[in-house]
């Protein structure tokens, strides 16, 4: 539980191997079985899933197909609970009245429709406020247990005004803003491993230094116009998948030990897989291993609370898609218990 600001740890930094074990649910399964994990609080709603055409490039399938996924796998102590659509009162919290007015009644103008890709209306931001309700409890959940997530959020692309790349309405920025209301000296360092920089969440938080913004992303992709972070990391297009966990390891690891955070937010990302259509990167099913263990072995040892959520994901097999967010969800529930 967080009881207020901690010394830095002296964190290694390690090279990042990749497992030999393919993408399967049973593989992964038996690292979290193994694990006889103490509680991991999922979050989920039936609602995470909107209706869109059938030609429409989101996979809005994703989610219901993860969530069966994880629940199917029978962890020890990994629990899915439901959620409420958050309130007003914290959206107000990031988001302005007059955004949140023009996406309720579907009165975007033409540009600024076409920037978040998603048809507006009241029944979109009820989907949105019950995602945006996942990560304030999947963020409640990890101060208190240790690490939380939520079958959903990172809508990295959403700024205060405006909607983009499918992004509502920005759940991490609202999850932050809800913790300083209590915290204020809380230091949240959000880990962005998304293909596509976090340029909403960097710009909400470019002024506050008890917030650190971190993104590693393809520097030629979307968004096409930047929003510079506490830190970007640019890789080239197609980056292959071991020239990108080199950058990884030899990024983060530095950043997080230098700041010091109280709490941590991954967007984890099912984008830089090989397949996905807008990722731009070249990693396969054993580099998403190799980074997610990174990430996990770092926030487990050093004892921070940290919230998982999934990002975005494009894969030409949308259920492959939901595997790999599935894949992130039960590594983190056995690294939660003792960081195997």
């Amino acid at each position: 539980m967080y009881q207020g600001s901690r010394p830095s740890v002296t964190l290694p930094c390690p090279r990042v191997t990749v497992p030999t074990c393919p993408l399967t649910l049973s593989c992964v399964c038996t690292l979290a079985l193994s694990s006889l994990t103490p509680e991991v609080r999922c979050f989920y709603d039936p609602g995470y899933v909107f209706p869109l055409p059938e030609e429409h490039p989101f996979p809005m399938d994703k989610f219901w197909r993860a969530e069966a996924m994880i629940r199917s796998a029978g962890v020890p102590g990994l629990s899915i609970h439901g959620i409420e659509p958050a309130t007003f009162e914290q959206l107000l919290r990031v988001h302005s009245a007059e955004y949140l007015e023009q996406i309720r009644t579907g009165a975007l103008d033409h540009v600024a429709a076409l920037k978040l890709g998603l048809p507006a209306s009241e029944a979109l931001l009820t989907r949105s406020r019950l995602e945006v309700a996942g990560t304030l409890a999947a963020t409640e959940a990890a101060l208190a247990d240790g690490l939380a997530c939520n079958l959903a959020g990172g809508t990295h692309h959403a700024f205060p005004d405006q909607g983009q790349g499918y992004c509502v309405l920005n759940d991490v920025a609202i999850a932050i803003r809800e913790q300083h209301l209590s915290r204020p000296g809380l230091r949240v360092f959000v880990v962005d491993t998304d293909a596509h920089q976090g340029n909403g969440t960097h710009a909400i938080f470019a002024a506050d230094p008890r917030v650190f913004t971190y993104s590693i992303h393809v520097g030629k992709n979307y968004p096409s116009v930047k929003t510079p972070g506490s830190l970007d990391v640019e890789l080239p297009r197609y980056v292959a998948g071991d020239a990108y966990l080199e950058a990884l390891a030899g990024s983060l690891t530095t950043a997080m030990h230098a700041f010091a955070p109280d709490l941590v937010f991954w967007i984890a990302g099912a984008d830089p897989h090989e397949d996905d259509r807008f990722g731009q990167m070249k990693l396969n099913d054993g580099h998403f291993a190799a980074r997610d263990e990174h990430v996990l072995n770092l926030v487990t040892r050093a004892g921070i609370p940290t919230v998982v959520l999934y990002g975005g994901g494009y894969n030409r097999n949308r259920e492959h898609t939901a595997r790999l967010h599935a894949a992130t969800v039960l590594r983190a529930a056995a690294y939660q218990h003792n960081g195997v």
